[in-house]
């Protein structure tokens, strides 16, 4: 049985969606943010006002869309921020409320998804200017299942372990090449009086990437990829040993991770209480820039020989357009702006935890994290788009956050949950 969790502002924002539908939350919980419309008018180009919902409400990426935003002069674009989970796990009503004209979204089945339902926009004339500059594996997580296309890739970034090069210096730390090897790092970090993995929950989704990894190191990405799918059982022995292994590495995680936000979990890393983080590179925006140098990260080691680590999560973040845009010349047209290396080169600027989608951007002023980040992503056989964006939105929210957050809480009934889960997939994947 699913664990109930303690009524939060998120849940009450959900449940209150759930009677009113997305757009009052949208309304209520979002800012507007209008962007400096050029002179003229219409006869001078203007393709009037464009409105795009906005899930970037961290600080970092919030002011660098802004940044974008102001580079584009065609018209003006009102932006409306929404709590980055409210804003993904109610987005399906939103798309059939009243949407902005351009959304933020996510490349893959999370895309394709909302593409089959009508409820975005093709963009397919649009690719045929920008195609050129992206390569075909970044147009394929761009096409639905109809062929056509219906999102533009901004930014990426890939997840890994991360820690602080001063600390791993200073206690002679080496990077662990198989789970044994991180095993015994963790109980010598404890034995230095650091928790060896900072760890949190509170928002739902973090805990999915640890699931990720351990599924894919140990039953491989093609697995992986068919539970997400609803081809797999729950049941399986392979997914309980994925859970079995978790549970043997809790010990290690820092504790009471459902009351702690990602944020304060990496600002732990930063102020050196914890010793590794397996999160996204996105982990940099809590670190001042002048200590993001100290930041390194290795890739989550061997558990399974057969698969070694050939798979990772990459998730592709960009936009759409949805199927009741108001403005749908001027959506395209900021879209086109979006996806130019230039664009790109400004957000990655700013975010130190992303790396530019467009193959042309230009990348010389990298920091050596993003210069890392981007060759773990080249190296990599596999490349995932993380749970919430690899299986359908009503069984990630729904079905799985509350799951991971039980299991967090309970890490040692493993059977009931996953019978439940599976009755639960059943259901929705019919």
């Amino acid at each position: 049985m699913v664990q109930r969790l303690p009524i939060s502002r998120r849940n009450l924002l959900l449940g209150a969606a759930a009677t009113f539908g997305v757009p009052a939350i949208l309304a209520g919980c979002g800012s507007s943010e209008p962007t400096a419309a050029p002179p003229g008018g219409k006869s001078a180009g203007n393709l009037g006002t464009i409105t795009l919902g906005s899930n970037y409400s961290d600080e970092v990426p919030k002011k660098s869309l802004a940044s974008v935003i102001k580079g584009f002069t065609q018209g003006e674009v009102k932006i409306n921020t929404v709590d980055h989970n409210t804003f993904q796990e109610n987005i399906n009503r939103y798309l059939k409320g009243t949407p902005d004209d351009v959304f933020t979204w996510f490349a893959g089945y999370r895309m394709q998804f909302f593409a089959e339902q009508g409820l975005a926009t093709d963009i397919s004339d649009v690719w045929r200017e920008i195609g050129g500059d992206y390569t075909p594996a970044m147009k394929a997580a761009s096409t639905g299942s109809d062929g056509k296309q219906y999102f533009v890739p901004f930014t990426y970034y890939p997840w890994a372990v991360f820690y602080r090069k001063s600390v791993w210096q200073e206690k002679g730390y080496e990077v662990p090449k198989t789970l044994d090897e991180l095993t015994a790092l963790a109980k010598k970090m404890k034995t230095d009086g650091l928790i060896p993995i900072a760890f949190a929950d509170k928002d739902g989704w973090p805990a999915m990437g640890t699931f990720d990894i351990l599924n894919m190191r140990m039953n491989g990405y093609d697995f992986h990829i068919s539970l997400m799918g609803g081809k797999e059982s729950w049941t399986d022995p392979k997914v309980k040993q994925v859970f079995d292994t978790w549970r043997g590495l809790m010990e290690y995680h820092q504790p009471a991770a459902l009351g702690r936000t990602w944020e304060e979990a990496g600002q732990s890393l930063q102020q050196k209480k914890t010793g590794m983080y397996l999160l996204g590179m996105f982990v940099a925006q809590q670190f001042p820039e002048n200590e993001r140098d100290d930041i390194d990260f290795f890739t989550f080691p061997e558990i399974n020989p057969t698969y070694g680590t050939d798979s990772i999560d990459a998730p592709i973040d960009g936009y759409m357009i949805s199927a009741k845009a108001k403005n749908v010349d001027g959506a395209k047209a900021l879209l086109k702006h979006l996806a130019q290396g230039s664009s790109q080169n400004i957000a990655t600027k700013l975010d130190p935890g992303t790396l530019a989608s467009n193959s042309k951007a230009d990348t010389s002023g990298y920091s050596s994290l993003q210069k890392r980040g981007a060759e773990l992503v080249s190296k990599a056989t596999h490349i995932a788009q993380f749970l919430d964006r690899d299986t359908r939105p009503d069984f990630a929210s729904t079905v799985m956050i509350p799951s991971l957050q039980t299991f967090v809480g309970k890490p040692n009934e493993i059977d009931p949950l996953l019978a439940s889960i599976e009755k639960q997939k059943a259901n929705i994947f019919r």
